[in-house]
């Protein structure tokens, strides 16, 4: 992503003219986000709704056609796979992505289902296996060569206390990290190999007694976290969105060493930029030379990205804390290249919601960051999305980010042009899959609303991407052999 051309040169220096760097409005932080106001707002409608879907009978994924195990794939016909012909319950609209296997959340072992977070790992002899967060434990399968979900078994959720629909994983070689919000659920470390010996004939209800690796809860106040992150490079898991807000740590950061993942232990944390919702850490490697190889995580903290040194977990200072027109709940990014952290791309899970900023409309942004400085990092554009809707969790995999857009589905956004153009005018939709068909006819095509896809994991070498829905199951996408700019 590195160049030095003249004309490249040219419109990175157009586009930065525009670029805005906003201070964080610290009285409306204090009112709104510190006090924990806008995040009950959130639950409250996301509650609503679910409330809602439930007395519909939505989450009873039994009710689901299933998939033809006989079908090799559903290939995306003139914008439609359907698996189901002729019932519009199950024509799922697409572009360049082609449908190869759909599970229920009962078929992958859930009695509740309602699906959260994902993560994957691919063995030393390029098994692919997925786990498949649910609202009453973690669910199990191997991906096969065609695209096929093989179901292996489950974990339970740690704690009988209390079910959490919210239920995040992250990988670390061979091992998941589970954190969850129900209390006293902890962090749940387990090692995915054990999968490797599984007859899926006889699939395993793995024991949180016998079978975890290793379970940590110390820095965690009730034992509940939003999100986790994991630093492979550093060994180390972050437990983030803990509660309650007035803790030592203020929902912050907290993190705890996996060099031996049998015994976590608690490294330190920060509270000092209040609740963190999500975070990315990683070594610092880009153009800022006073921060080069230093341990650093950009902080999702509802409000505004800051971006954390915690190269020392005794002493973490933060770098910057910037906001941006339309900040309404800054929720999740990634950067676009981790060799080279030049830009970052963010979503904010509430702009559509609150019509605010260039998400007025209801139409999903994606907001481009420039962090060459990251004591001034710059909001230098966005895209918009072409249906309406709202953004969720997004990876960037090879100049693409690959986004769980909620009712949208997932889709797919190429960003190969942004350091040549960091206003976002060249990124380009180059696929999607539309698992929320239910929505289709609503004026701007689509639902502006919490339901739909909360996940996927786009990073597996066969290209296979799983995508997990809060509502119906997991589906197993890929590019389709004729996608054409992708």
């Amino acid at each position: 992503m590195r160049t030095s051309t003249a004309g490249v040169a040219a419109a990175a220096f157009a586009a930065f003219a525009a670029a805005r760097e906003m201070a964080v409005n610290m009285e409306l932080k204090a009112e709104i986000y510190d006090s924990g106001v806008r995040h009950e707002q959130i639950m409250a409608l996301k509650n609503q709704v679910w409330d809602e879907l439930d007395e519909q009978g939505v989450y009873d994924s039994t009710q689901y056609a299933k998939f033809d195990a006989q079908v090799d794939s559903v290939t995306c016909t003139n914008g439609v796979a359907a698996y189901v012909p002729g019932d519009p319950k199950y024509a799922f609209r697409c572009k360049n992505l082609d449908l190869y296997d759909f599970k229920t959340h009962a078929q992958l072992g859930s009695a509740s289902g309602r699906g959260a977070g994902s993560w994957g790992w691919t063995s030393p002899l390029g098994r692919e296996f997925v786990a498949i967060a649910q609202e009453d434990g973690t669910s199990f399968s191997e991906v096969t060569s065609k695209g096929k979900l093989i179901y292996l078994g489950r974990l339970p959720q740690y704690t009988t206390a209390a079910k959490s629909l919210w239920r995040e994983i992250k990988g670390y070689k061979s091992y998941i990290v589970i954190g969850s919000e129900a209390e006293k659920h902890g962090v749940q470390i387990f090692d995915l190999s054990k999968l490797l010996d599984v007859d899926p004939a006889s699939p395993v209800v793995f024991s949180n007694e016998r079978d975890l690796t290793g379970f940590w809860t110390e820095g965690l106040p009730l034992g509940r976290s939003h999100n986790v992150v994991t630093n492979e490079e550093k060994n180390y898991g972050v437990a983030t969105g803990f509660q309650p807000r007035n803790a030592t740590l203020r929902a912050g950061l907290v993190f705890f060493d996996l060099t031996d993942p049998a015994n976590p232990k608690t490294l330190g944390g920060t509270g000092q930029d209040g609740y963190v919702h999500d975070a990315q850490c990683i070594v610092y490697r880009g153009p800022d030379t006073k921060y080069f190889g230093r341990d650093i995580c950009y902080g999702y903290d509802e409000d505004a990205l800051t971006i954390f040194d915690v190269s020392d977990k005794k002493s973490i200072k933060v770098i910057s804390n910037t906001s941006y027109e339309g900040a309404s709940y800054t929720h999740q990014g990634w950067v676009l290249d981790p060799q080279w952290q030049q830009f970052l791309i963010l979503d904010d899970e509430y702009d559509e919601v609150d019509e605010a900023g260039p998400a007025a409309d209801g139409y999903p942004v994606s907001y481009i960051w420039d962090v060459s400085s990251l004591e001034k990092p710059k909001q230098t554009g966005y895209y918009k999305g072409l249906r309406r809707g709202i953004d969720h969790n997004q990876y960037v995999h090879d100049g693409f980010s690959y986004q769980s857009n909620y009712a949208l589905g997932l889709n797919i956004l190429d960003l190969r042009s942004v350091p040549s153009d960091p206003t976002g005018k060249g990124i380009k939709e180059v696929a999607y899959f539309d698992t929320y068909p239910e929505d289709d006819k609503e004026p701007g095509g689509g639902n502006v609303t919490f339901t739909g896809t909360w996940s996927h994991y786009p990073f597996f070498p066969s290209g296979y991407i799983v995508i997990n829905t809060m509502d119906r199951g997991a589906f197993v996408v890929k590019r389709s052999a004729n996608a054409i700019g992708w």
